[in-house]
């Protein structure tokens, strides 16, 4: 990497308040609030809405959706028919 031309890195605390859970990664990201880590240091603390412990993809909450059905509601609704192959 070429010097003095990338940001800065350092260690900041993600805290995914819909889980209730924080994590310490490095990020180019900066905040003016501060939070006490279990190592007892002080790291800028960003609020996040989603994260993989939330986010219904990771947890395996996510919903079906009946797809099928949804075609077949569409056909009955506008007449057409189901493609021939």
């Amino acid at each position: 990497m070429k010097p003095r031309i990338h940001p800065v890195s350092r260690p900041v605390v993600f805290r995914d308040r819909a889980a209730d859970v924080a994590f310490l990664t490095r990020s180019t990201a900066d905040s003016g609030e501060r939070v006490t880590w279990e190592d007892g240091k002080t790291y800028p603390v960003i609020d996040v809405e989603t994260s993989s412990a939330s986010h219904p993809f990771y947890t395996g909450s996510r919903q079906v959706l009946d797809t099928a059905g949804r075609v077949e509601r569409f056909r009955r609704r506008y007449g057409t028919e189901a493609p021939r192959g």
